[in-house]
């Protein structure tokens, strides 16, 4: 049964953690990555669109959330309070941006569970076109794609930027508008409100511009 916040607010996203944070108290928010038992230790890596932050379940600190995280399975959603801790001497992992810290958890809220996925949610996965867009919604959480949306992201607000500060307006037409007889193939939509009336989905943003411009 997914449990409610009841007013935990995030801290802290899942890439933010450094050395700097050592004895915070932190609350993160994310998907489960992957659930390793290491003799009754585990260790969950939770993600989410920053990044991943190693959280780990002790038996000898708080035993019910120990015996909670056995049940916690990849792409479970999770909300973790702990306090940062330095990893052991040697086992920082420098392929981590929080590679140093670990997140030694006294409290956690499976707020959805997750069935087991028909892939791993990881970066070059070999996925048919099928097979990624039945399961689109998890294709999205893959690092690579979602490194490829940020990439759009941050150039479309770059153009957008650039063309703001040489005094461009950005102006956002609308969608419908009346039928014009140009002798181009419309696509009508009934209006709801009119009956018997219909609305077209605008070809070019042709007329809207000649308004603009006189």
């Amino acid at each position: 049964m997914p449990e409610s916040l009841d007013g935990w607010k995030r801290t802290h996203h899942c890439n933010a953690l450094r050395k700097e944070d050592i004895g915070k108290e932190a609350v993160l928010m994310g998907w489960v990555a992957k659930r390793r038992d290491h003799g009754g230790v585990i260790f969950v890596d939770l993600r989410d669109r920053e990044g991943v932050t190693q959280v780990v379940f002790r038996p000898d600190i708080e035993a019910e959330m120990h015996a909670k995280a056995e049940s916690i399975r990849n792409e479970f959603v999770l909300a973790v309070q702990g306090k940062v801790e330095p990893r052991p001497e040697g086992m920082a992992n420098p392929n981590l941006d929080t590679g140093a810290v670990d997140v030694e958890c006294n409290a956690v809220k499976v707020l959805n569970e997750a069935e087991t996925p028909p892939f791993q949610i990881e970066p070059d996965q070999e996925l048919s076109e099928e097979i990624r867009l039945r399961y689109r919604y998890l294709d999205l959480r893959r690092p690579d794609v979602q490194a490829t949306m940020l990439l759009r992201h941050k150039a479309s607000q770059e153009v957008r930027k650039h063309l703001a500060d040489n005094g461009f307006l950005e102006i956002e037409t609308p969608y419908l508008m009346k039928s014009t007889p140009e002798g181009a193939r419309d696509y009508l939509v009934p209006s709801r409100v009119n009956r018997g009336s219909f609305y077209a989905l605008p070809q070019s943003p042709q007329t809207y511009k000649q308004l603009l411009m006189v």
